[in-house]
Order: structure tokens, then C-alpha cells, then sequence
């Protein structure tokens, strides 16, 4: 796969692994953990403004940014990973999967929620 201009670029909340942006930095190379720019405590709707200010997606497994998006709509977009309890490496897997989607969504102005799987 290759990357394109459309690429998200995703940050991931504390919950998932900080390796996650390096093992998908191939067709999400902008990505981050939240970790790497915010306290691994920090609130989520710290999360969200950074998110929000900066032009990230939000990758999260947490029901509370579902809340958030409804409650103050997007951006930032948010990825809701609905895996359950899993290794980094499925979520990657996960991600790739659905990379089309992941981008499809990134550029529909109207949606501001994805659930994965």
C-alpha cells in the first residue's frame, strides 16, 4: 500500500500501544502516540483539543470519545477500535485492513465517528 495525500494522521490515546504510529508509519507516517506530545494521564478532552488543534484523528478503544464526538461534533474524527482485548499487532492489522475506509472517512466532511471492526 501506498500513502497518499488523503492519509490521516492518527493519534493514538494512552490505552493502545505507544509502537502503534511506528508500525503503521507506512501508510499513516504522521502519525503519533498521545504519550509523545501529552501526559499518558491527561484528560480526554485534552486529548480531544490537541487532536482538534493540531489535525489529528483520534485512534481510541474509549467509549468516552464517542461522547465527546457526538457531544461536540468534529473535528478532530475520531477511529473507535472495537477489538476488544488484543495485541498492537491486531490493531495494525486492523488498520491496514481498512485502510480505503479509514481514508474514505478521513474525507467525508460530513462524519466525524468511525467503529472498527
Amino acid at each position: 500500500m501506498t500513502t497518499t495525500a488523503t492519509s490521516a494522521m492518527l493519534l493514538f490515546d494512552p490505552n493502545l500501544s505507544p509502537r502503534l504510529p511506528r508500525i503503521v508509519a507506512d501508510i499513516f507516517p504522521e502519525s503519533i502516540h498521545v504519550g509523545r506530545v501529552l501526559r499518558f494521564d491527561t484528560p480526554d478532552e485534552e486529548i480531544w483539543e490537541y487532536a482538534r488543534e493540531h489535525g489529528f484523528v483520534v485512534v481510541t478503544k474509549d467509549r468516552d470519545f464517542i461522547r465527546l464526538s457526538r457531544q461536540r461534533g468534529h473535528p478532530p474524527k475520531v477511529i473507535r477500535v472495537t477489538l476488544g482485548n488484543c495485541s498492537r499487532e491486531a490493531v495494525a492489522r486492523l488498520l491496514r485492513e481498512r485502510f480505503a475506509d479509514i481514508v474514505a472517512f478521513h474525507q467525508d466532511e460530513d462524519r466525524g465517528l468511525l467503529e472498527l471492526p
